[in-house]
Formats: structure tokens, C-alpha cells, sequence
């Protein structure tokens, strides 16, 4: 540990709060007046961290939360987060009245479920639900309007429960042909038309269709992907409306570096041998930390120069080898830029044949988050330091 780094392994993800903030800025610039932004910080805000990022998109103009399951709605409340937050997953009926103290806005998602929880709610609560309708994506949700007409009709008759909201999610949006996203726009329209009233927040559109469909935009649209600066998909990217800015880094140091001779072996399985006398580079970064055995081969950035990871990855560390003598302590670049050099989050979802959504989200919660924002101090954990100069 030094007075930079307030933990005590050179492992650490970069996160760019300013970045965030400029990706909800250029949304939000896009959309009526009148049209909200839900931020979506499920999943620790898609690995990146809830808290920070959840403030950084507040104050760059969401108005409310979302996350997947009631237990990160909680955690964001005692971390001091006092704005509205939604639970988009399935939450037992028996929690209720713990979402209706902390005012965490619940999801109904099936007529039954409604009545179950009606049965528990406590005299004297009040819970703000979404019903959420599904169009064809197939997860959870309401199919018909037969069963819709009979949620609202339980809604209105319990003054304790205020149908806030309904919503849907476009399982295509983010595909260039639009047939299956236009049929499920038009069951949207239908489900909202078959109720007595609208509720005030309708949404639909998660980052793909916020960007890509202004029909589709209704009074709120849902910003995930694209919040981290990150295309909702390799096939959209080249028709995004704007630039995104990548917030995740992934950084590390060489711990150790030795020359190796010809003919020597590197790692479990003697798998890779030196084919000549060469530098040889350890880091500490494994599979424990989320950086996949899967990922032998890929190359890191080393004084900006390209180096292949050789050997299999171990849980807690991984081999580079290197063009030339390096200091141990030398930064290395897993995920960003170094030198005017870049690996994107894409490239590592490339090499593992994935999504772009799954790389910051895999890497573990023993890799410390470092916060950076512009004329402000980095800060990672409870520490704030003076910024990193790499």
C-alpha cells in the first residue's frame, strides 16, 4: 500500500465518472423535455460500482434507478441514495412492506403475485409498484390484457398501492431489422390502452431503442449499456447518433520479471515454451479476479507496446512476455489506454467470443474500484487519494 493506492495488490479497475456523465449528457440532449432517464445500475452498475456511478448519472440528469433485485435497491438506500429507485426483477410478495419503508418501488409482474402481496402489506404502508407487461421477451410479466385489466382493477380498490408505472422490454432493439420490435411496440400500445387510466411513467426503451427509436421513448427510457460507454451491440455500433465514451480500465504492474531460456516452460501444464532466451513478465491478475484462463494469448499493453499473455492463467496471477527489460512495478494496461494504444472492453468480449456487457461485470470485487473525475481526487473504497500519474 502507498499513499496512491489505499490496497495492497497493484491490480485495479479505473473507472471514469466524467465519462458517465458525458454518455447521459448526450442522451439526455437527445430526448424531449419531457422524457426521464432511468439509470440502470443493476449488477453493481454492470461492475463498474452503484454508488458512484449511480450519483455521477444523477447529477448528469437521470431521475431515478433501477436495479434487478431488491437486495442492490437496499444496498443503494443505506449508502445514502435518496432517489427513486425501481426493482425491475421478480421480489417475494412476503418483502413488501420493507420496499414500501425504504420507498423502493416494486415490480408486479403477474396477477398473483399481486394478490399475495396484498395480502401482507400492513395497514398504514405505501407501495409505489411498475407493472411490468411482457411483449416478447419471455422473461416475467404480464401477457394479456385480461390479466392487466384485473391488476389495475386490485390497484385502484387498495389505497395502499399506487400504480406508478408500466413498462415492457424490446428483446431486438438492438438488431438492425426492426419487424420483432415493432410487433412488441404494438402490444405495448395495446396493453396501455386497454387500462382505465394511464399511469404516469410509462417506459420501454432500454439504451438500444432510447437512441434508435423516438416512438419507442414514451415518458422515460431505460439507460444501461450505453451509460457506460459501451455499444448495445457489434451491429448497431457503426449507426450509434453519437460517440461513446468508455468509463471501465483495467490496470495492473508487473511484479516480477525474469529472463527465460530457450526451451523453458511457463505455468500449469508446461503448455507454452520460450521458442528463444526472452523477457518474461508476471502480473498479479488471475481467474480468481475474473481475467479467464480463456484469455491466454490475449495481449496487454506494456509502455504501450502490444505483449501477449503466454502460459495458462492462474487463479491469482499471469505471464506476459515482454520485448525487452521492464521494471517490475512497469504499468501494465489490460482494458484501456496507454500510450496511444487501446484494448477495448470489445476486444475482450471479442477474444472470449461474448457480449461487451459481460467483461466489466466478471471482473471480481477484490480487483478495487478507483473512481476518477475531473478536478477531483481519485477516490477507491472510503479513501480519497491525489490522482495517478501514469
Amino acid at each position: 500500500m502507498n499513499e496512491q493506492n489505499p490496497f495492497f495488490r497493484d491490480t485495479w479497475v479505473e473507472v471514469n465518472l466524467d465519462h458517465i456523465a458525458a454518455n447521459v449528457s448526450a442522451v439526455k440532449g437527445r430526448l424531449p423535455k419531457n422524457v426521464a432517464i432511468i439509470a440502470v445500475v443493476k449488477a453493481n452498475a454492470y461492475g463498474h460500482g452503484d454508488l458512484r456511478v449511480a450519483e455521477a448519472a444523477l447529477q448528469a440528469g437521470a431521475s431515478m434507478l433501477a436495479v434487478a433485485f431488491l437486495d442492490e435497491a437496499l444496498s443503494l438506500r443505506r449508502k445514502g441514495i435518496s432517489a427513486p429507485l425501481l426493482v425491475l426483477g421478480a421480489s417475494r410478495p412476503e418483502d413488501v412492506n420493507l420496499a414500501a419503508r425504504e420507498e423502493i418501488i416494486l415490480t408486479v409482474f403477474q396477477f398473483d403475485w399481486l394478490i399475495r402481496a396484498k395480502a401482507v402489506l400492513e395497514e398504514g404502508m405505501n407501495l409505489s409498484v411498475h407493472v411490468k407487461v411482457d411483449t416478447g421477451m419471455g422473461r416475467i410479466g404480464v401477457r394479456t390484457t385480461e390479466e392487466l385489466m384485473r391488476i389495475e382493477e386490485i390497484i385502484h380498490t387498495d389505497s395502499r398501492i399506487q400504480f406508478a408505472g408500466i413498462y415492457t422490454h424490446f428483446a431486438t432493439a438492438d438488431e438492425l431489422g426492426d419487424h420483432y420490435f415493432r410487433k412488441q411496440l404494438h402490444d405495448f400500445e395495446n396493453m396501455i390502452s386497454s387500462l382505465s387510466s394511464r399511469p404516469p411513467c410509462v417506459h420501454g426503451s432500454n439504451s438500444a431503442a432510447a437512441i434508435r427509436y423516438e416512438e419507442a421513448q414514451f415518458d422515460a427510457v431505460r439507460l444501461g449499456i450505453v451509460m457506460y460507454g459501451l455499444s448495445p451491440s457489434q451491429e448497431i455500433k457503426p449507426h450509434l447518433p453519437f460517440p461513446l465514451k468508455e468509463a471501465f480500465s483495467l490496470h495492473s504492474r508487473l511484479s516480477y520479471v525474469k529472463v527465460v531460456k530457450k526451451g523453458e516452460k511457463i505455468s500449469y501444464g508446461g503448455t507454452y515454451t520460450a521458442p528463444e532466451d526472452e523477457w518474461i513478465g508476471t502480473i498479479p491478475i488471475g481467474y480468481a479476479d475474473g481475467w479467464i484462463r480463456k484469455l491466454r494469448g490475449q495481449e496487454v499493453l506494456v509502455n504501450g507496446v502490444r505483449c501477449p499473455i503466454v502460459g495458462r492463467i492462474c487463479m491469482d496471477q499471469s505471464m506476459v512476455r515482454l520485448p525487452n527489460e521492464m521494471k517490475p512495478g512497469t504499468k501494465v494496461t489490460l482494458i484501456g489506454n496507454q500510450q496511444n494504444n487501446l484494448i477495448t472492453v470489445d476486444e475482450i468480449a471479442d477474444k472470449l467470443e461474448t457480449i461487451n456487457y459481460e467483461i466489466p461485470c466478471q471482473i471480481s470485487s477484490r480487483v478495487p474500484r478507483v473512481y476518477i473525475k475531473a478536478g477531483q481526487n481519485i477516490a477507491t473504497m472510503n479513501a480519497i487519494l491525489p490522482q495517478v500519474n501514469d
